[in-house]
């Protein structure tokens, strides 16, 4: 019974906080290194309650159905490829992962941006939601090239997910592990497939606007400006950092994507793809979101109530997905101690039918090493 009354709730405040909230801030990025190993990263932000993200591990064989507007009668799809991914509010849907063939796929909030096909039931064996896209996508391909070639073999169609009380609009980032990224949107009902050379993803607008909108900061380099001399003045910089005058700092999706596209386009020469690791973490650092009315999806506003439930952050988690060594790494608001998962360690034909589920965090508190030494 208290199980129950706890999943109302949630779901109740998350109809809320989908319906009055402004929901913009999750941020990805990619990184290739010399030898050519691939790394991809993304925050994951909500700010009013935990979304209680467990790691899904999917095996190959697994069915899973898309949803239409009729229900649960779209197209039916058995895993072809294993995966391992983050779901939310306990449920299949999964919001980032990676596959046995090393392609990693991440949904983005993508509000009020998407044109979605009217359904038509005489199709429904060839539709889905868009929060059946990750999961399509990670079971059915091993490449960026094959999911260009297929993707639009599937019809997304607008669904009113139960969990949120509205249709849910996203676009997705995936990469592979040539170092191959793309962006898809849906436009006129259709998937619209960006390349993606930046390997950065935000959320609103559409991708190419914001490729646009990086011809605004050509100017940011790792060249410092010089000293100048005005009427027999010297006018010295005050500190290192010049080069990156006039970076936008606020949280807007605008600014997160010129941000990350500095940052990754300056990060330091990677040898591999454990490197690759580190300096992911490291960027997304800087897109850790705190608490606050206008800092991420699911903050509260307008009268919405706060969840009882301990939150320290907007941002609930943070991953880098190495799709060259198959593992998944990652960090969450209440332990910055990076966990990590190999796939390669698990036989996705043999452990059984259903989807096994791991908690994130097994104690929600920070793991801090005591080093006081006995004097």
């Amino acid at each position: 019974m208290k199980k129950s009354i706890y999943k109302t709730l949630i779901l109740s405040l998350t109809i809320v906080l989908f319906t009055q909230t402004n929901v913009n801030a999750c941020t990805g990025i990619c990184l290739v290194a010399k030898d050519g190993g691939v790394v991809y990263g993304r925050t994951m932000e909500w700010g009013t309650f935990d979304l209680n993200s467990r790691v899904a591990i999917v095996p190959r064989g697994f069915e899973f159905i898309g949803s239409t507007p009729d229900g649960v009668n779209g197209v039916k799809y058995k895993v072809k490829y294993g995966f391992v991914g983050l779901d939310m509010i306990g449920t299949d849907f999964i919001a980032d992962g990676l596959n046995e063939k090393g392609l990693a796929v991440g949904m983005f909030y993508f509000s009020g941006e998407v044109d979605y096909a009217k359904y038509e039931k005489k199709y429904a064996e060839k539709c889905l939601t868009s929060m059946d896209i990750v999961s399509y996508i990670l079971s059915r391909f091993s490449s960026v090239t094959e999911v260009k070639e297929k993707i639009n073999n599937v019809i997304i169609v607008p669904v009113i997910e139960k969990a949120i009380g509205t249709t849910t609009d996203a676009h997705w980032m995936i990469n592979d592990k040539s170092g191959a990224s793309i962006v898809i949107e849906v436009v006129d009902g259709k998937f619209k497939i960006f390349d993606a050379p930046l390997k950065v993803c935000t959320n609103k607008p559409s991708y190419d606007w914001h490729i646009t909108n990086v011809r605004n900061y050509i100017n940011l380099s790792q060249k410092g400006f010089p000293a100048k001399t005005l009427n027999g003045l010297e006018i010295k910089p005050t500190g290192h950092g010049t080069s990156l005058l006039g970076m936008p700092g606020d949280n807007t999706p605008p600014s997160r994507f010129i941000r990350a596209t500095v940052w990754t386009q300056l990060a330091r020469e990677l040898d591999n793809a454990e490197e690759a690791v580190y300096e992911t973490f490291r960027i997304l650092a800087n897109f850790q979101l705190p608490l606050g009315d206008d800092a991420a999806e699911g903050n509260v506003a307008d009268g919405a109530t706060k969840s009882p439930e301990l939150m320290r952050s907007s941002t609930i988690w943070t991953t880098a997905w190495n799709l060259t060594d198959l593992t998944l790494n990652y960090h969450t608001q209440h332990n910055r101690r990076v966990r990590r998962l190999d796939l390669k360690e698990i036989d996705f034909k043999n452990i059984g039918n259903e989807i096994v589920h791991l908690s994130l965090d097994k104690v929600k508190k920070e793991d801090i090493e005591n080093i006081t030494p006995k004097l």
